[in-house]
């Protein structure tokens, strides 16, 4: 088992602690408050962790062998409750092809109130219905056209619906609490981070399109998803290198104001006070009229056999400065 890069060994330490407090908590079931609820809430966010991982894993896969890959992903889908397979149609192939489209599940323009809180509220679960309608006629369709990444998802959904049948099973009660109530609340940070990240940005702008992060201490945590904006202008780069090439190709170009430095003063003043819904420039948002999603799927040959096997390459969409050179080994290679 090769790492692509060293910086991963995070990742596996953050999957390790994920698994570490279900079994325990599962194993000794702590009856103390002062105990249960920090090793509950600890759950919960390393099961967050656990869906920004899959969201790294599938622009940029963690070991060099595909077999190992593979088997990384069923494990991962643990963590966070869904296959990781599945993270292909709704994010790779809709979003970032159709950023703040109809053609877009994850658009922030379908909640239309002046209330951000609101918007949060109705954000999550409303994108998170469509995603689901989305993947099941993906994978319909991917059913009779590409078998491989087909087997891979089903291995995958078989694995974490098993697991999670037998686990309730044994004990419903940690079920619900160790397993199923953290796997939710990893669903609703990974689906409500598109909303902090373009709410109120120019999708038209080749800078301005995505709301960034850029605090240390939210970035170690998230293993750089902050850097939003350079990650939609190279999908493929590393994690680990968005922090440099976001100096270099964004930084210098973006409105100041999409760089959030500190992100928990951004959540009090978005959500709380004043909590208003405005365009990162303190302008009124004007949304398009209402409309569904735009029926779509990609050719057979866009989607990967597994999510390791994929050779990506990303041009620059940039419209200045001078586009990041990438070392052979920092490309993920087929």
């Amino acid at each position: 088992m090769t790492l692509r890069y060293r910086a991963d060994l995070r990742s596996l330490a953050f999957v390790a602690i994920y698994f570490t407090l279900v079994a325990g908590q599962w194993l000794w079931a702590p009856g103390d408050l002062w105990l249960a609820v920090p090793l509950f809430l600890a759950t919960c966010v390393f099961s967050f962790f656990g869906a920004v991982i899959t969201h790294n894993t599938v622009h940029a896969p963690v070991f060099k062998e595909r077999s190992v890959n593979r088997a990384f992903q069923v494990l991962l889908s643990l963590t966070y409750g869904s296959p990781v397979s599945s993270y292909v149609p709704g994010h790779n192939l809709s979003h970032h092809k159709h950023t703040q489209t109809e053609r877009d599940v994850m658009r922030t323009t379908k909640v239309r109130h002046r209330s951000n809180l609101l918007n949060m509220l109705e954000f999550v679960p409303k994108v998170g219905l469509a995603i689901i309608k989305n993947d099941a006629v993906y994978t319909a369709h991917m059913k009779g056209h590409h078998r491989a990444w087909y087997r891979q998802f089903r291995i995958e959904q078989t694995v974490v619906l098993g697991l999670t049948l037998v686990l309730f099973v044994l004990d419903w009660k940690k079920a619900l609490f160790y397993w199923q109530i953290p796997h939710l609340y990893a669903a609703w940070g990974i689906i409500g981070m598109n909303y902090l990240q373009h709410d109120g940005c120019d999708v038209s702008h080749p800078y301005n399109h995505s709301r960034n992060f850029v605090g240390k201490v939210v970035n170690w945590w998230t293993l750089n998803n902050g850097y939003h904006g350079m990650h939609h202008l190279m999908p493929g780069l590393h994690w680990s290198l968005l922090p440099a090439a976001h100096a270099e190709q964004v930084a210098p170009h973006i409105d100041p104001r999409l760089d959030q430095q500190n992100y928990v003063a951004y959540i009090w003043k978005t959500f709380v006070w004043p909590g208003k819904r405005e365009n990162f420039d303190g302008s009124p948002v004007l949304l398009p009229e209402a409309s569904g999603d735009t029926n779509w799927l990609p050719r057979p040959e866009e989607t990967p056999d597994d999510l390791g096997a994929v050779t990506v390459e990303y041009p620059f969409q940039v419209q200045a400065g001078t586009p990041l050179t990438m070392a052979p080994q920092d490309r993920i290679q087929a």
